[in-house]
């Protein structure tokens, strides 16, 4: 079959390199209409409980991460250079476009009585500047005895301001959100000299825009980090330009087109499928040694172009075919998980793995045919003295230390697994970010001052309708809000009952001593002007952001640091028991939901899933062996070296403190899936060379490392080096997925290359029963047919 193959690659030349051509003019145009996402909740599944009541609420009350917050340390704020500072600043971000609220102390609102039309006016505080010094302390004299806002935009004790600007829902959920986050930094920097303070930055439309910039910044910068790496290495084992060109102009076009796949199928740019591009560069570098290797040996062999490049196709084609497989299986089993990012993820990787191996296959052979043959230069690479020095060593030990071999590897695995057992899962919204970054700065700064920006929500349905109003309800709530106080994790609370309070302390002009809830008889006269208050937008705005239109389901908000997922965890198993006690569950439905908890089950729902795809991946990637050697025993041996990397792995990180989030897990799945590829390519070579010198297991297993050894060992090193460019990452899950992968690669290489071979001597016959036999490459030495097919190709 590879022979028929090759013969049809070389024969329709011309052909192929056109519709290559034309398919890259496409994947380009798509790779344009590629858009960014970064949304939490798409961490779940749809059919999820969570990601369900978590719709539910918005659609009930709004968007819970729609508000960007501004921090000023100022304590003359209320003088009138500073004030009319940050009055200006409030002003002209309210004007851009996108923007539906700006809140701050010198933009904030208050309820007036109004007894000729019995209800509350909501109005500005203060509708412009002051006039006088005299007027701005009134104004600051307001704010302090208005007790809603304390703690909330102006703290009198640290001099800390706080301006909330809510987001419009469309604009958060396009590429809009960036530049209008960006527009906002750039309106604030304008103001921090007037206002004699650096201004902070923080809330969920503000992460989620800088992370989607950062996403779309760094594929890029990979993809460029990634050619240049891979190019100075593949210049430095092949000492030729014309090589290096070929590779790159192949791993260029199979990048490209993994970012066109993005576009056809409708995904969204993420985290994940950002690192998808570098990643086929490297992989694609990976294929195009091998089949480089292989043309340069069969042509120092015989000297025949022609015939090389059909020997490439047919004796490397089916073993390069299940190392992109297996290595596309381990990404495949990423669509298990039913969530949308890893499916999406999973989806693009497989596809284009399979895509750099068909442009490799076809390309690299169609275009050397082309070329002129190589020089004695261009293969002498081949006899390099270190890269012989380095396999006779490997050989030494594979014949000589077979037991210290043994004893080496078995001590890694007892250690590792013991490693494993200190690995820890945890997962924070910004635990990506570098420590000292400017992000978690501004974030330590809001959650010492205000309790965090992560919002955690209640939900209350009270199962009748005006009951959630009813002063039994309201107590309640009041009483949940004094126990979740507690705790340092959370902001203070906003609910209907600050709603009502303020009503109460409006009817009575403004007093601050009357911020409480009504008595039994004043109810009634307060919520009738409530209750008149509908016609009045504004104010009937604010209330149904906090109660559904039957006065049924209710709200209570805070704000929570982001203590990771382990600490979140702890805090909602103390605080259920606590809502309970409070809400009869037979009397109420409650809920506790927000971004901070969809964000902790959608770690814990990838943690595990994850898991399950490492054991898909194992038993997949497994199978396609079976298929390749028809033997189990090999099998098992093969897995073998392969495992040793995974556990070595989970051993460093648990010796390094490197926890279990979405971001680390990957790099088992991935890791797996590319170091079997050298397991592949060995074991078909050692086949080969079983066949070639009547089934002599030592001098087949010597051969094999011989011809094969000097390919594994580069792939490895471009793997190494090109999955270390992920250390340059902003991001600390992509670093140490970075890291990981490339130090799993490299003992994945010295364990297939000592460990693997050690295995088959010492098993020896065992391994190469009569399935093994039967298993049956195509011929190793066709030659009446290869010299007709190149004299006929040669004259075509």
């Amino acid at each position: 079959m590879w022979q028929t193959i090759a013969r049809i690659i070389l024969k329709n030349r011309v052909a192929i390199l056109v519709a290559i051509g034309l398919i890259t003019i496409v994947m380009g145009f798509m790779a344009t209409r590629v858009k960014i996402r970064y949304d939490f909740a798409a961490l779940l599944p749809a059919t999820d409980s969570t990601l369900i009541n978590y719709k539910s609420f918005k659609e009930r009350f709004g968007e819970d991460g729609d508000v960007l917050v501004i921090g000023l340390e100022q304590p003359e704020l209320f003088t009138e250079s500073k004030y009319r500072a940050w009055y200006e600043l409030g002003k002209e971000i309210d004007q851009l476009d996108g923007i539906e609220e700006v809140l701050s102390a010198a933009r904030c609102y208050h309820l007036v009585r109004n007894d000729s039309l019995k209800r509350f006016d909501f109005k500005m505080l203060s509708e412009g500047l002051p006039a006088s010094q005299a007027e701005l302390d009134s104004i600051k004299q307001q704010i302090n005895d208005l007790k809603f806002y304390d703690n909330l935009l102006w703290d009198d004790e640290t001099g800390i301001a706080v301006m909330a600007i809510t987001m419009n829902a469309k604009v958060l959920d396009s590429k809009k959100r960036v530049g209008l986050t960006n527009l906002i930094i750039k309106t604030g920097k304008k103001y921090e000299e007037r206002l004699g303070a650096n201004l902070r930055y923080s809330g969920m439309p503000y992460i989620r825009s800088l992370l989607a910039k950062i996403v779309e910044s760094e594929m890029f910068l990979f993809i460029l980090y990634a050619i240049l790496v891979t190019a100075i290495i593949m210049f430095i084992f092949f000492r030729s330009f014309k090589v290096v060109m070929v590779a790159m102009a192949v791993v260029a076009v199979g990048s490209l087109w993994s970012i066109g796949f993005i576009g056809i199928m409708g995904f969204r740019l993420s985290i994940l499928t950002g690192l998808v591009p570098p990643l086929i560069i490297v992989i694609g570098v990976a294929n195009c040694i091998f089949l480089l290797n292989k043309y340069h040996t069969e042509f120092r062999s015989h000297g025949n172009k022609i015939k090389g490049l059909q020997r490439v196709v047919r004796k490397v084609g089916k073993a390069t075919l299940l190392t992109n497989a297996t290595t596309a299986a381990g990404f495949a089993t990423f669509t298990v998980v039913e969530s949308s990012v890893m499916r999406e993820f999973g989806v693009v990787a497989a596809i284009s793995i399979m895509c750099i191996f068909v442009l490799s296959l076809l390309l690299v052979p169609i275009i050397f045919s082309f070329l002129k043959e190589p020089k004695a230069r261009h293969v002498k690479h081949l006899e390099r003295k270190q890269s012989q020095v380095f396999i006779s060593k490997i050989v030494e030990i594979v014949l000589s230390y077979r037991t210290r071999v043994y004893w080496f590897f078995g001590t890694c695995v007892v250690v590792g697994i013991y490693g494993i057992t200190l690995i820890t899962s945890d997962g924070k919204i910004v635990g990506d970010f570098p420590e000292g970054h400017h992000v978690l700065q501004d974030l330590d700064f809001f959650e010492k001052h205000f309790g965090g920006v992560i919002p955690f929500e209640i939900e209350i349905d009270a199962l009748k309708p005006d009951k959630a109003l009813s002063a039994g309800t309201l107590k309640r709530i009041e009483k949940l809000q004094d126990a979740v106080a507690q705790y340092p994790e959370f902001s203070r609370a906003v609910s209907m009952v600050e709603v009502v309070k303020s009503l109460k302390q409006a009817y009575y002009n403004g007093m601050p001593s009357k911020y409480k809830l009504p008595s039994g008889a004043e109810r009634g006269f307060i919520l009738s002007y409530a209750e008149n208050n509908k016609s009045n937008g504004g104010g009937n705005e604010v209330l149904r952001s906090f109660i559904d239109s039957a006065n049924q389901v209710t709200r209570v908000s805070f704000q929570m640091k982001d203590a990771g997922s382990g600490e979140t965890e702890r805090l909602l198993g103390e605080i259920r028991p606590i809502l309970d006690s409070i809400f009869n569950p037979e009397q109420y439905n409650t809920l506790i939901t927000g971004t901070s908890v969809v964000y902790l089950r959608g770690t814990e729902y990838l943690v595990k899933n994850l898991f399950v795809s490492l054991g898909i991946a194992v038993v997949l990637i497994a199978m396609l062996m079976a298929y390749m050697f028809q033997s189990w025993r090999m099998v098992a041996v093969s897995l073998i070296p392969n495992i040793v990397p995974l556990i070595f792995t989970g051993a460093l990180m648990g010796f390094l403190g490197i926890t279990i989030k979405p971001s680390t897990i990957l790099v088992f799945s991935i890791a797996f899936g590319i170091s079997v590829d050298d397991t592949i390519h060995f074991l078909a070579k050692y086949r080969q060379e079983l066949e070639a010198n009547n089934w002599k297991i030592k001098r087949s297993v010597i051969l094999a490392l011989h011809e094969v050894g000097i390919s594994m060992a580069y792939t490895s090193i471009v793997l190494f080096f090109g999955f270390s460019i992920f250390n340059l990452s902003t991001f600390g899950g992509t670093k140490a997925l970075g890291m990981l992968v490339s130090i799993t690669l490299l003992v994945a290489m010295f364990s297939n290359l000592i460990l693997l071979p050690s295995l088959l001597l010492t098993l020896e016959r065992s391994l190469t029963d009569k399935y093994f036999k039967a298993a049956g490459l195509e011929p190793t030495d066709i030659e009446e047919q290869e010299s007709e097919l190149s004299a006929q190709d040669q004259t075509a």
